[in-house]
């Protein structure tokens, strides 16, 4: 069966449409605690980038110095073509975990060091958990990015790791969404994990209400859902 939303998609308006509820989120809005990469020249680079490429920023970014960012929907590789830049343009410095072996070769090690890439050894169930958790107990300032689909493709549900990593380092989860209708990437409200997933998800569900992915029939279940519900 065609979901509506995927109905709605089809025939939307190329022309994008912009937030009406969000305000746009510029580099100079950061606060003092938030990760920075500390570029002078590359949030200026990345702006007219994404200028040119007719995205923008928008939401607000809250002054804390930890979270685990969520980047939703994800369905396509040409996703990070505009998610790259809105981090550039921002200063903003979101990091990612990759196996170990891929800072093997020095100038490649100090690429992915510059980009954000954070080393990790993939042995045993739960390590990855564990040492993700204790990079945040470091007390360093991170900002630290996961997808949760797991997948750009369709997936019936999420993958919870993010959530249980939040909790376990108790730092509140950042929400991120690429709408290409709007070609907005909005940073959405936090979410404390309070234990309760069952009660958290839905409260991170509904913040994607509406938002539009490159390949809407790849959209998780979840976000399908959400999109539906009280129609």
């Amino acid at each position: 069966m065609t979901s509506s939303f995927f109905k709605r998609s089809n025939t939307a308006n190329s022309k994008a449409t912009r937030s009406k509820i969000l305000p746009k989120l510029s580099k100079g809005q950061l606060g003092n605690l938030v990760p920075r990469r500390g570029s002078k020249i590359a949030p200026v680079i990345a702006s007219g980038l994404l200028k040119a490429m007719g995205w923008r920023n928008v939401g607000e970014i809250p002054n804390v110095p930890q979270a685990v960012v969520l980047a939703l929907p994800h369905t396509s590789n040409v996703d990070g073509i505009y998610a790259m830049p809105s981090l550039f343009a921002l200063d903003l410095k979101v990091s990612i975990m990759a196996k170990h072996t891929l800072f093997k070769i020095p100038v490649f090690a100090q690429l992915l060091s510059w980009m954000g890439v954070i080393p990790i050894v993939r042995e045993n169930k739960g390590s990855v958990l564990q040492a993700s958790i204790d990079k945040f107990k470091t007390g360093e300032p991170l900002f630290l990015g996961l997808a949760p689909e797991g997948t750009r493709q369709y997936t019936e549900n999420w993958k919870t790791g993010f959530y249980y990593l939040a909790l376990g380092a108790g730092v509140p989860i950042l929400p991120v969404a690429m709408d290409y209708k709007t070609k907005e990437v909005r940073f959405l409200s936090l979410v404390y994990p309070s234990g309760d997933i069952e009660a958290d998800l839905p409260k991170i569900y509904a913040q994607y209400k509406g938002v539009m992915p490159r390949h809407p029939e790849r959209l998780s279940q979840p976000l399908q859902d959400i999109n539906n519900a009280a129609e």
